[in-house]
């Protein structure tokens, strides 16, 4: 070990990263000693300048440094990045961040693409792959010419024989120019639908019907003496029929060969397998009907008419609205008159035939009578709503498109029933599996699938295999390590949470062995479950092993108690912080106290509630849920109470919560569109009176997007500034306050205040406006003040700045004061959402719904709200909870973290294992009551907590 630090000091000349003078955001020009080749965690309470030390310091500097190793032309493209505001870094290694930003929204992405497995898997099967017929489903083969002689020879002789080469299967066509090239080639007979034929002049076939078409290269009774004969009219019919040659007996029974693979009982062949064969995104393997998807978007009957019980002219079909003096309501009119009924008949009184005819059309015209022309009739066909909007799905128009999504419903593709391949890739097999159902496998049972794969393979296989099964096992066991055990391959990137994200990506990172990097993460431990957590220790602690230093933004009891090195940020948050409150081993760190110092060592702690809230004495139940790994789950709510879901990562927690409950809930009180997963029935519905999910998703997209604006305060302080006397003597209204209409924005940026600088092959950049300088409004605006300060500087206000500043203004201060509440006092009032990370997004979520007045029989949903917060905010953060839980709301929330779970009211643990092993409830009850049951782990770690 003191070699390879030796070794080290010698490659960079430092035994240490040294930072000088780091004046980044709020950090107070402090100078950070951070030892290299060590696991180092950079904790303190939120909004304290860990990020922008670890990130936008340190990060910063490694990737500038990094572009100008570039070359002059390469950076032209690039432009210049800006130097963080430090004076000096020293002993910097090449710089990798590993962000819970980065998620990808690509519906193409997956857990498997990701992480190059599926990569790998693709050249397993091109290469070793057994094709089967999916007609059949035997083995396909594929023969030399020779072979094809051999089987003739063998199995033929002294039987009248006919050689065919296929030119044309079931396609339709008249075929006339193929019959004059098959005359020039010198043949007179062709066999057509199974007749043999002589090819005439002129001779066509009818162009509406689907044919078969072989021709005739020779006719033999095959004898060992004619062997050079029969070779060359097998090697003549091979190359006409590109590959594949038929044979008709005496009996007309035909027999199929090829030189590619061939089903030799139905005759189909496949093209030869190539790795694009096996990729979803490529047109070689993607399956036609939804495009690699394995999801396709229709318009039903149930999506048009979602309430049957309104009349056409009351809006009953959506796509058409209240009743208009418009022509398809007066063809709607006449073909209800057919079937005495009318536009004011409830739909559900109405016959389906003729819902049929609105919906799909008919070919008989109707008449509908003429205004202009008393006496007259128009006679035109009905295309049915559902074919015209299908035909609009086809438009390049946005706004059209926007339409169209209201009535769109997402499915399983029918045809590859969501494998995404085409049928002829998902039928080559390894063992007795494709490639499809090795994707559905979660990681755990992957591994165990390729650990004796080795025996169903034979002695080529083997050979061919041996190093791409290494390099599978090797990211597969990356993966189990981390405590990812319970993903599937084909699971889409972006419904990972994250911190699943993040972990994806450095058990990548872990697959290179690379050495000498600094590796930066942000808190990737969230969304794991304790019992996890240990693992995900032991994959960061090999990182450093390999000889890196590894850099954690992490606020997690464990992760600091096993790391080298500790630096605590602080004492506050925003300009409050931004200091080193402390450092050291964690030995020295916990010796020396502080706030997070006493946290970790049980000095303080977030009390446990002496009484658990006994609730209003009603339920929430949802029966038999079986949607992906649930078990015919019965789900029982207490409502009135403060309710956490826990269970280890993938034991079913949110396609319970995120992907059953809330749809139908959403459904019943807002006619969501989202299908919840499957269930049988659900009782309590009446206890509610609506429901609120908080999740991570972000406030916004775009700069644009900021926490004024999210939670309506921005209108607030806009009608504020219209009011003012200056604004009144120049006209202004609050839309000249506004950064997203024209008139008091800055044009440059229109009201941005920022510009994206597309990066081509790098991500896109956001610089500060040049005119306005990131104040987003132009000089004219910023010349009305309110106390001194103009809109501009107003959004930049913290806001803990503006709870002081608002004051005497209640519609405003509430609000600025719920997002105090919720531990964002260190954010500014405009920052950019961007910027914020989920954690964030989600507490500014809270605070938008927390200020709007409560009934007291709502039912909140909040996904980890914990997360990116220090043992402080959660103190703060639980006491918003317990006030809204007080006023006989239920909070429900999904969390792993023991400071949140210890508090709550009620437990119901989801378990025992993950993925296939998940799907059950294991405990339910208070804290002291989960504790006692064994299989649980939340319960044996509930214990350590409480006791």
């Amino acid at each position: 070990m003191a070699e390879k630090a030796l070794n080290d000091i010698e490659l960079t000349g430092h035994e240490n990263i040294e930072v000088f003078g780091a004046r980044e955001h709020n950090l107070k020009n402090i100078d950070v000693v951070i030892p290299r080749n060590k696991l180092v965690t950079v904790t303190g309470i939120s909004g304290s300048g860990k990020s922008s030390l670890a990130f936008d310091t340190i990060y910063a500097e490694g990737q500038r440094r990094y572009m100008e190793s570039f070359s002059a032309y390469a950076r032209s493209f690039i432009g210049d990045m800006e130097r963080p505001d430090v004076d000096k870094i020293n002993g910097l290694s090449p710089v990798i961040s590993i962000e819970q930003k980065t998620t990808s929204k690509n519906p193409r992405s997956t857990v498997g693409t990701t992480t190059e497995i599926y990569d790998f898997l693709r050249l397993l099967f091109a290469r070793a792959g057994i094709a089967h017929s999916y007609i059949t489903g035997k083995p396909m083969i594929k023969q030399t010419q020779d072979q094809i002689v051999e089987q003739i020879l063998e199995n033929y002789e002294n039987q009248k024989l006919m050689i065919l080469a296929p030119l044309v299967k079931g396609r339709k066509g008249h075929y006339r120019e193929l019959f004059v090239q098959i005359r020039k080639m010198g043949y007179t007979k062709a066999r057509i639908d199974g007749e043999v034929l002589d090819i005439e002049p002129k001779m066509q076939l009818d162009r509406y019907k689907i044919h078969d078409i072989e021709v005739v290269i020779d006719r033999i009774i095959p004898k060992a003496e004619d062997r050079y004969r029969i070779s060359q009219s097998v090697g003549t019919a091979l190359k006409v029929g590109k590959g594949s040659m038929l044979l008709q007996d005496q009996n007309n029974t035909v027999s199929y060969f090829s030189q590619n693979l061939m089903d030799p009982e139905s005759g189909i062949s496949y093209e030869e397998p190539s790795p694009n064969s096996f990729s979803f995104n490529s047109p070689y393997g993607a399956c036609p009907t939804c495009n690699g998807l394995g999801m396709i978007e229709e318009i039903t009957e149930d999506s048009l008419i979602p309430d049957k019980t309104l009349s056409i002219s009351r809006g009953g079909i959506v796509a058409l609205g209240d009743y208009r003096d418009l022509w398809i309501f007066k063809q709607i009119e006449i073909i209800l008159k057919n079937y005495k009924v009318n536009i004011s008949t409830p739909i559900e009184k109405i016959p389906q035939d003729a819902i049929d005819v609105i919906l799909y059309g008919s070919e008989e015209p109707v008449a509908v009578p003429s205004k202009k022309y008393p006496g007259e009739e128009w006679n035109t066909k009905f295309e049915g709503i559902i074919n015209f909007l299908k035909r609009q799905q086809e438009s390049d128009n946005d706004k059209i498109q926007d339409w169209l999504k209201d009535f769109l419903i997402i499915k399983t593709c029918p045809d590859c029933e969501g494998a995404r391949l085409k049928i002829e890739s998902r039928h080559f097999l390894i063992g007795d599996k494709n490639i499809s159902q090795l994707s559905e496998m979660d990681i755990s049972d992957l591994t165990v699938w390729f650990e004796n794969i080795e025996d169903q393979l034979n002695e080529k296989q083997n050979v061919i295999a041996k190093e791409i099964l290494k390099e599978i096992r090797k990211r597969v066991g990356f993966l189990h390590g981390i405590g990812l055990d319970y993903l599937t391959l084909n699971r889409p990137l972006k419904t990972l949470s994250g911190g699943e994200a993040q972990r994806i990506r450095l058990a990548t990172q872990i697959g290179t062995q690379l050495v000498g990097v600094l590796y930066i993460m942000d808190e990737p431990s969230i969304g794991l479950h304790q019992r996890d957590n240990v693992r995900l220790i032991k994959s960061l602690k090999e990182l450093r092993d390999l000889g890196n230093t590894v850099l954690i933004v992490e606020h997690d009891k464990d992760m600091m108690l096993q790391s080298d090195y500790i630096l605590d940020i602080g004492p506050g948050a925003g300009r409050h912080g931004g200091k080193i409150v402390g450092k050291g081993t964690p030995e020295q760190f916990l010796k020396d106290g502080g706030l997070t110092a006493d946290y970790l060592s049980g000095r303080r702690k977030i009390a446990i509630p002496e009484k658990r809230r006994e609730g209003n004495g009603k339920f929430l139940e949802l029966k038999n849920a079986v949607g992906h790994n649930l078990k015919n789950v019965d789900l029982k709510i207490p409502l009135g109470k403060m309710v956490c879901i826990t269970g280890v990562s993938g034991s079913g927690k949110s396609s319970l919560i995120h992907d059953t409950l809330f749809p139908i809930l959403n459904q019943h009180f807002f006619r969501a569109k989202r299908e919840p997963l499957e269930f049988k029935k659900i009782n309590g519905l009446e206890h509610i009176d609506k429901v609120i999910e908080v999740d991570q998703s972000p406030i916004g997209r775009t700069p644009r997007s900021n926490p004024a604006t999210y939670t309506g305060m921005f209108t607030e302080i806009r009608a504020l500034f219209s009011e003012l006397p200056e604004s009144k003597i120049r006209g202004y209204k609050p839309g000249r306050f506004s950064f997203n209409v024209k008139g008091g924005r800055c044009e440059e940026c229109q009201g941005a205040g920022k510009k994206k600088i597309e990066m081509d092959f790098l991500p896109d950049v956001h610089v500060d406006c040049e005119t306005c300088k990131g104040k987003r409004f132009n000089r004219e605006t910023l010349e009305v003040r309110f106390k001194g300060k103009s809109i501009s500087d107003i959004l930049d206000m913290t806001v803990e700045e503006a709870l002081g500043f608002f004051e005497s203004l209640p519609r405003i201060n509430r609000k600025v004061q719920i997002l105090h509440e919720v531990g964002l006092g260190y954010i500014t009032l405009g920052q950019h959402a961007t910027t914020l990370s989920g954690g964030e997004a989600q507490r500014v979520k809270l605070a938008e719904e927390l200020s709007k007045r409560d009934t007291g029989q709502t039912l909140y949903i909040l996904d980890e709200p914990t997360t990116g917060l220090h043992f402080q905010d959660i103190n703060k953060l639980m006491d918003v909870l317990h006030r809204l839980t007080d006023k006989g709301n239920t909070v429900l929330i999904i969390e792993h973290n023991m400071d949140v779970i210890k508090v709550a009211d009620h437990i119901i643990d989801m378990g025992p294992e993950g993925g296939t092993k998940g799907g059950l409830v294991v405990a339910q009850g208070t804290p002291e009551q989960v504790m006692k049951v064994k299989n649980s782990y939340t319960g044996q770690f509930l214990k350590l907590e409480i006791e």
